[in-house]
C-alpha cells in the first residue's frame, strides 16, 4: 500500500474516532478499516481484567436479543483463553493469519508500551500479503490510542472487561491501580499484577516515570473490606501527593506515616509498604520496606530476598523515622515485590523463588500471569487475602532508542510460553 494511501486511511480513521461520541470511536474505526482493505467483518476484542480472556462488546437495540452479558443495550461476550490463535496473538505480541473455510482470520495485537488492550479481529476474502500484514499491524497501534483516549469519557470498555461485578471496596481499590499495569521502555520493562480477595485485602502498586527516574511502591493496608481500602487510599493518596512534590523516598514514607496515624478512620490501622526510586541512568535502586515482605531479586539464575533496613509499617507509629537502603541493578537483573498474600496460608506451598528462576525469559507482563495462575492454582479459587506482585526487568541503555513494532518491544515479547 502507497505512502499516501496508508495517510488517507490514517487521516480517515482519526476522523472517524473524533467525530463518534466515545462509545462509538472504535466501532467507527472498524469501518473505516473494513472499508479501506475490503475486510468482511472488522472487530475489537477487549481484555479481560483478569488477564485471562477477551471480550467482544456489540451494540443490540433494546428489546431485540443477543447472548452474553447485558447492560441495558450493549452485550459483552466473554471468550476465554483456550491456548488458540487469540490467545497466542496477545500474549506473543505477534500476528495471527488463520484460514478459514470461506476467507482469512487475521488477529493483530493493540497495544501501547507493552500494554496488551486487546486484539483487532479481521476477517479478509483472501490471504494478507507482507505489506497488508503491515498495514493492520500499524492500524492496531492506532486502534490503542483510540481506545486509550476514549475510555477516559465512558464507562462501557471498563464494564466490558469486568466479567464479575465489583463490590465498594473492590470499586475503591481499582481506583488506586494505574491506568496502565505494563510499561516498556529503553531501561526498563515493569508489570504489576494484583489478584484480589473475595474481600478486598487493601492491596496496591503504583508507579510513575520521570524523565531519568522511575518511581514506584507497592503496598498492602491492614485488614479487608471498605474500611482497608479507605486506609489505602490514604497511603496511595499520600505519596502521589508527596512524589508529585519531588521529596525523596524518606520523605514520602513519613510524609504516608504522619498521614495514616493522623487521619485513619479505623484507630490503629497502618499500611506495610516497599517504596521504590530507581536512577534510570545508573541502575542505582533506593528502596524503603516499612515492615512489608523483603522485595527479591532475580540474578544470574539465582533468586536472594534484598536485606534493607527495618522500619514500622507506614501509620503505625506517628513519629517514627524511616531509613532506606540501595542496591545497583545489572543488566539482566529482575526485582520482584510481592505482598503477604503471595506468601501467606496455601500459598506458602508455592516455591515462588524457584518459579521466579524458572520464568525469567517471560516478559515481564506474562511473568506476573504465570506467577498469579499458580497463586490461584494453589490457594483458589477464592483467596484468603490479595495477592499482589510487581516485577521490574532492567536492561540498562536508558539513552538507547526501544526496538519496538505496534507498540510491543519485539525484541522480548516474542519470547516462548510456558506450558
Amino acid at each position: 500500500m502507497e505512502s499516501s494511501s496508508r495517510g488517507r486511511i490514517m487521516a480517515q480513521m482519526l476522523d472517524a474516532a473524533e467525530n463518534a461520541s466515545p462509545v462509538d470511536a472504535v466501532e467507527a474505526v472498524t469501518r473505516e478499516l473494513g472499508a479501506a482493505l475490503r475486510a468482511r467483518t472488522v472487530a475489537f476484542l477487549i481484555a479481560d481484567l483478569s488477564g485471562r480472556a477477551l471480550v467482544r462488546l456489540t451494540h443490540v437495540p433494546l428489546g431485540e436479543t443477543g447472548a452474553g452479558r447485558r447492560g441495558g443495550d450493549e452485550v459483552a461476550m466473554v471468550m476465554p483463553f483456550d491456548g488458540g490463535p487469540a490467545e497466542q496473538a496477545l500474549r506473543t505480541q505477534k500476528v495471527q493469519v488463520v484460514p478459514q473455510p470461506d476467507g482469512w482470520t487475521v488477529l493483530a495485537p493493540v497495544t501501547d508500551r507493552g500494554e496488551a488492550i486487546g486484539l483487532l479481529e479481521m476477517i479478509l476474502p483472501d490471504e494478507p500479503d507482507p505489506r497488508e500484514l503491515e498495514e493492520i499491524t500499524r492500524t492496531a497501534h492506532v486502534m490503542a490510542f483510540v481506545v486509550i483516549a476514549n475510555r477516559r469519557h465512558t464507562d462501557l470498555f471498563e464494564w466490558g472487561q469486568r466479567t464479575t461485578p465489583f463490590t465498594l471496596s473492590g470499586e475503591i481499590q481499582r481506583r488506586l491501580l494505574p491506568a496502565s499495569f505494563t510499561c516498556e521502555a529503553s531501561a526498563f520493562t515493569l508489570s504489576g499484577w494484583l489478584e484480589p480477595a473475595a474481600s478486598i485485602g487493601g492491596d496496591t502498586f503504583d508507579y510513575s516515570l520521570a524523565r531519568d527516574v522511575l518511581h514506584f511502591s507497592v503496598t498492602d493496608a491492614m485488614g479487608h473490606g471498605v474500611a482497608s481500602a479507605l486506609t489505602a487510599t490514604l497511603g496511595v493518596g499520600s505519596l502521589r501527593n508527596s512524589r508529585r512534590r519531588g521529596v525523596g523516598l524518606v520523605e514520602q514514607a513519613e510524609a504516608a506515616n504522619a498521614d495514616v496515624a493522623g487521619h485513619s478512620a479505623v484507630p490503629g490501622s497502618y499500611i506495610t509498604a516497599v517504596l521504590g526510586r530507581l536512577d534510570l541512568r545508573t541502575g542505582m535502586c533506593s528502596l524503603l520496606n516499612a515492615g512489608h515482605v523483603p522485595p527479591l531479586l532475580v540474578r544470574d539464575g539465582d533468586t536472594q530476598a534484598l536485606p534493607l533496613p527495618p522500619n514500622f509499617p507506614l501509620g503505625m507509629f506517628a513519629d517514627a523515622e524511616h531509613r532506606a537502603g540501595e542496591i545497583e541493578l545489572r543488566p539482566g537483573d529482575r526485582l520482584v515485590v510481592v505482598t503477604d498474600g503471595m506468601r501467606e496460608r496455601n500459598a506458602a506451598s508455592l516455591d515462588l523463588p524457584a518459579m521466579l528462576r524458572s520464568i525469567t525469559g517471560l516478559h515481564p507482563r506474562e511473568a506476573a500471569r504465570a506467577l498469579a495462575d499458580a497463586v490461584l492454582a494453589v490457594s483458589g479459587p477464592t483467596l484468603a487475602d490479595d495477592a499482589t506482585l510487581f516485577i521490574v526487568d532492567w536492561h540498562g541503555g536508558h539513552s538507547e532508542d526501544r526496538r519496538t513494532r505496534a507498540g510491543a518491544d519485539q525484541e522480548r515479547a516474542s519470547v516462548a510460553l510456558p506450558d
